[in-house]
């Protein structure tokens, strides 16, 4: 039998806090609360960011066009998304995080891991720990979190999935060979609809039939993803926690009411989002050296164009004048655009030394500490 458990001593939470976005527009205006709720978009044009439960039932989701979302939902309530009242509640989330775990890697807004395996808060359970923190997020911020805990990130993160709304799921070291090789493929992360309909060629359709294949056929068939999907079809997975994460891109896209038909609205339109994605830089304290401007034409066709600079770009006028050079490659626009967006990549963080930050696990020294 398989040794699943590659380091059992490690207790591993994954908080996911529930339609995150959604859930605060229900939190801070009543009317919408019961309501189907979209933030993003509109019944017209755009895209859906978030979309509430009561949303989800008829089959919204985000990245889901809004047109789709407003024919499967006719009652749904599109609202303007409020990405400063987002980062607000992420902050407080967090605070109650730190409380818990030295070792934290946040993904997004509203996501986390924690390693809590030296179990700052004496609470004696990775359990108990995962409970109380949801409990704190409740009584603080008025908002549902949902928790998975294991003995490493991938196990956790889709425990985390696994009870959701408002839930807890726990893989047990002993427990991981048989929850894995239960799941649908499609469970897993990193395979999309894509990845999993080759699988389903193949004739794989759950973890336990990954777990039949050998290395020398995964690699055969999935390239790169052929170790990671190996391994974690055994429920291994070594991936520490790693404190500041640093982000891979920051940045904003726009989907206008009307398209956009002249160079200067282009313009203009392109100033606006240079603010907001420079704003985020800034909050998330980084730079970068590649800037990527995406923009759609009103008949869906998409196109991008990089750049990629030498050194990191330095301030906000350095920025703008590359963003700016890009969009004038693409002028005059041979139709109207209904959507532009603006990307930094390559990042590093503010005075660092651009060197790996990856914090160890540390071993924890009280033997009783339980899932």
């Amino acid at each position: 039998m398989i040794n699943n458990h590659d380091n059992p001593s490690r207790k591993i939470i994954h908080i996911d806090m529930d339609a995150f976005f959604a859930s605060v527009e229900q939190r801070d205006n009543p009317s919408l609360r019961g309501q189907p709720v979209a933030v993003g978009g509109s019944a017209q044009r755009g895209v859906v960011a978030a979309a509430s439960y009561e949303a989800r039932q008829f089959g919204v989701r985000s990245a889901m066009p809004s047109v789709t979302a407003a024919r499967r939902c006719p009652s749904l309530v599109f609202v303007a998304p409020r990405f400063e009242a987002y980062r607000a509640v992420s902050h407080q989330i967090r605070e109650i995080f730190s409380r818990y775990s030295d070792l934290l890697e946040p993904l997004s807004l509203d996501e986390a891991y924690l390693d809590v395996t030296e179990d700052k808060s004496r609470m004696g359970s990775a359990v108990l720990t995962a409970e109380q923190i949801r409990s704190d997020i409740l009584d603080e911020t008025g908002l549902t979190a949902s928790a998975g805990v294991s003995y490493n990130k991938f196990l956790a993160k889709i425990a985390s999935d696994q009870n959701k709304p408002d839930g807890i799921f726990v893989v047990r070291p002993h427990e991981g060979a048989a929850f894995v090789a239960s799941l649908p493929v499609h469970r897993f992360y990193g395979v999309g609809p894509k990845t999993a309909a080759r699988m389903g060629r193949l004739g794989i359709r759950q973890g336990a039939d990954l777990c039949d294949k050998t290395m020398e056929f995964m690699v055969e068939h999935f390239g790169k993803s052929a170790d990671y999907l190996y391994h974690a079809a055994r429920g291994i997975d070594q991936r520490i926690v790693r404190a500041d994460r640093i982000r891979k891109s920051v940045g904003r896209e726009t989907t206008f009411g009307e398209d956009l038909l002249t160079d200067t609205a282009l313009r203009d339109a392109l100033e606006s989002v240079i603010d907001s994605v420079w704003h985020r830089i800034e909050c998330n304290n980084v730079t970068g050296r590649t800037i990527t401007l995406k923009v759609k034409y009103a008949d869906f066709r998409q196109i991008t164009r990089s750049r990629s600079c030498e050194q990191c770009l330095i301030g906000k006028g350095q920025f703008s004048a590359a963003a700016r050079a890009l969009l004038a490659q693409l002028l005059p626009v041979p139709m109207g655009v209904r959507l532009m967006g603006l990307t930094l990549s390559s990042l590093f963080p503010i005075g660092s030394k651009q060197t790996s930050n990856l914090i160890g696990h540390r071993v924890n020294s009280q033997r009783n500490f339980e899932f």
